[in-house]
């Protein structure tokens, strides 16, 4: 019938929890609802209240557009579909000072949960049970809405592996392996909890600067509606959007090796945020990413340090102790650590938040227990280049896009509570800002700035390093 899927929850979850490559399950969805969501529902199921719009410029620089870069506007979703269809009553309005041929727009990590409060219903019209996480909705998504050419700069994200739905539009994904990490350049300044950026901008690389760019391997594949991405823990992606209007839904899903990420992201935060307080704060540097609201205190930092540590040796007693942790199946079990991105309120202190008290859930099934992955029709690899990145980029080649068609017959966080953007630039003049000179690695410097510091001193393989030293002494 057609209502038959291709895998059944128990499969489906299995493949998710092991596969360690990327891959696109298609007639997974053809029943939900959400496939429903393009942007003109969603704009009646808002009523014309406004969501905020990162707007970047789409000419293509040889330094990452990273959100400190961006201007941000508050607009309803019939605002921002008039401008991205050209039409003339967006000549006022937010969108007013930005030229839809020069710039693009992106409505990206809205909780469903928090725009959609008021009608919880909604909910439900998103059903990750299908894939094996019983309970897990809307509620614990996150929305993406962008214009053609919205981007998020390359990164990986420290927490869990993450499942992406195209609902409208379709959006092109470069992907990097883990052990493409140092032909990446990771970096964490602009910081931002939980996200590793690359320091390369996928879509012109500067070989010059990064020339260990070009030993790294893409895994590129463009998503059309009602395809499900599966993004594997600690894979390297860019992600644009190719039509003139994108709809995603996407949830991170847990791991039990995100009790020790967590430990390495509090020594993280807590090594920024004191090197950065320790210098003039008011001096313009943007070193702090939009998501992050402000630099918390060293105390909190020390609470959430000592909540991540406290996470992880339960866990590993659990482990040793050999006392399986059976999956959530209510939502309220798992509110706290669906979606990988925090989102920062004033005055919300760590003990208010209990995700770092995550227990573990699902665990990763052995290899020897598991059948060989069923790829197919439903479900497609998402393969490498057919030769290494060139300089053009990863954007150069795309093969398996079309053999994809062929084959085919967002607790809100991690530590705080409530998503809030510091506005960057509404000023027509000023339109995007660009970064501070010393976040553009190949700027000539006479001295070296407190960022070049941090981004050694909190490189990946450093914090690493620390975290098994700290967790040593943590368990003597």
């Amino acid at each position: 019938g057609e209502d038959v899927k291709p895998f059944t929850p128990e499969k489906t979850k299995e493949i998710v929890m092991s596969l360690q490559q990327p891959a696109v399950f298609c007639n997974m969805v053809g029943d939900w609802p959400a496939l429903h969501w393009d942007v003109k529902y969603l704009s009646a199921m808002l009523e014309g209240r406004t969501i905020q719009f990162r707007l970047g410029l789409k000419t293509v620089d040889l330094v990452p557009q990273f959100e400190t870069s961006c201007s941000y506007v508050e607009a309803t979703l019939e605002e921002f579909l008039a401008w991205s269809c050209g039409q003339p009553s967006c000549l006022s309005g937010p969108f007013t000072c930005y030229d839809y041929s020069k710039y693009w727009a992106y409505a990206d990590y809205k909780y469903i949960a928090r725009i959609f409060e008021d009608k919880p219903e909604i909910f439900q019209d998103v059903r990750w049970a299908d894939f094996g996480f019983p309970g897990r909705t809307g509620k614990e998504s996150t929305l993406w809405i962008g214009s053609e050419g919205a981007n998020t700069p390359c990164h990986l994200d420290s927490y869990g592996c993450n499942l992406v739905l195209q609902v409208q539009g379709r959006k092109r994904w470069h992907l990097f392996p883990p052990g493409d990490t140092s032909f990446l350049y990771p970096t964490r300044i602009p910081y931002e909890e939980s996200s590793i950026f690359s320091k390369v901008n996928i879509a012109n690389p500067d070989l010059k600067c990064f020339p260990k760019f070009r030993n790294s391997t893409a895994h590129v594949v463009t998503l059309s509606p009602g395809q499900v991405l599966l993004v594997p823990r600690h894979w390297w992606h860019y992600v644009e959007s190719i039509d003139p209007v994108t709809v995603s839904i996407n949830s991170w899903i847990e791991l039990d090796a995100d009790h020790e990420a967590r430990v390495e992201e509090a020594i993280t935060r807590m090594l920024v945020c004191a090197v950065k307080s320790a210098e003039n704060p008011s001096d313009g540097d943007l070193w702090l990413n939009p998501t992050e609201v402000e630099a918390t205190s060293h105390e909190i930092n020390l609470q959430y340090l000592n909540k991540a540590v406290s996470a992880y040796l339960k866990c590993q007693e659990t482990s040793v102790s050999g006392q399986a942790r059976s999956s959530s199946t209510g939502a309220e079990q798992r509110t706290n650590a669906s979606c990988k991105r925090k989102r920062r309120e004033v005055g919300c202190e760590p003990e208010g938040c209990t995700l770092l008290t995550k227990e573990c859930d699902f665990p990763t099934p052995k290899a020897e227990e598991l059948q060989k992955i069923p790829f197919g029709p439903h479900l497609i690899q998402v393969l490498p280049q057919s030769h290494k990145t060139n300089a053009m980029g990863a954007v150069a080649v795309e093969s398996d896009g079309r053999d994809l068609r062929e084959n085919e017959g967002e607790h809100f966080g991690k530590l705080h509570c409530k998503r809030k953007r510091l506005l960057m630039s509404n000023d027509c003049e000023t339109a995007a800002h660009q970064m501070d000179s010393d976040c553009s690695p190949c700027t000539l410097q006479t001295a070296l700035s407190t960022n070049d510091l941090l981004d050694c001193l909190v490189n990946p393989r450093v914090i690493s390093l620390v975290a098994q030293l700290l967790l040593e002494r943590a368990r003597v």
